[in-house]
């Protein structure tokens, strides 16, 4: 808490003097009690910004690798993403991904707001990716609402891979809080984790305006990386900025049926 008021104090200002926030449906979060804040993920710095103009604390999963690096780059990287209200979250599934996903489920048995990438990682494109099951279990197992945040932007003030901001404005929808009781003792029902995940990113695509793709980020960072060739041609390109200029149905794919693919428990 003692970090997340600094943050707000002194951090807060100067983001909003340089980069101009602007947000909708703040006032669906709501002002206590569980929930969580399951969120498109275009860049580093949306767990920056997001937080700021949440009136409550944020606590995130964030990949375990930002805590274990070596080095003073690594120390630093572990501090700050402590500083900033964030907890690793082990991502090769199974037992480790459990652990994370119980440390998760602390966080919203005490009340709090817990922070969700259900994509797992970054979107290499712009594009919304198929989201991983740990966002479900979690809902289900708490019995919380999910708030879906589309960030809007933020790819564009800091692409992967750059470390210096570009100063541009960003912006940030709150859909409504998605209720999930009509699932109550179906926590561990696959098929019932995946249907309530695509729930979510249905949502999300619908207040982001993204293209939908049925595939997981991660698998298609690694093709990228795997191949010398360039990315898809609407990579970061025309189709994906105008997919993200509103919520019109133009470039979306829609989701697909609910199955069970066996993508473990993983979680953003």
């Amino acid at each position: 808490m003692f970090y997340w008021v600094m943050k707000k104090v002194f951090l807060g200002p100067v983001l909003r003097l340089l980069f101009r926030p602007w947000v909708k449906g703040l006032d669906n979060v709501p002002a206590e009690g569980a929930a969580i804040i399951a969120s498109n993920h275009l860049s580093f710095s949306d767990s920056i910004f997001m937080p700021l103009l949440v009136p409550r604390p944020v606590v995130f999963l964030a990949k375990s690798e930002y805590f274990t690096g070596t080095g003073i780059k690594g120390r630093l990287t572990a501090l700050f993403f402590r500083l900033t209200n964030q907890l690793p979250m082990d991502r090769s599934g199974g037992a480790a991904s459990a652990v994370s996903l119980n440390a998760g489920m602390d966080i919203l048995v005490k009340g709090g707001l817990l922070g969700i990438y259900p994509e797992g990682t970054r979107s290499p494109d712009a594009r919304l990716y198929r989201g991983k099951v740990g966002v479900a279990r979690l809902a289900l197992q708490a019995g919380v609402p999910v708030i879906p945040v589309a960030m809007i932007g933020t790819d564009k003030v800091q692409p992967i891979g750059k470390r210096m901001p570009n100063i541009r404005r960003i912006g940030m929808i709150f859909g409504e809080p998605m209720d999930f009781s009509r699932f109550r003792g179906q926590a561990e029902d696959r098929l019932v984790q995946r249907k309530v995940t695509d729930e979510i990113m249905f949502e999300l695509m619908r207040l982001s305006g993204q293209e939908y793709v049925d595939e997981y980020a991660a698998v298609v960072k690694l093709q990228l990386a795997g191949k010398q060739a360039e990315p898809p041609a609407n990579a970061g390109g025309s189709a994906a900025e105008q997919s993200m200029q509103g919520s019109g149905e133009a470039g979306r794919t829609a989701l697909p049926e609910p199955k069970d693919e066996g993508d473990g428990s993983a979680a953003g």
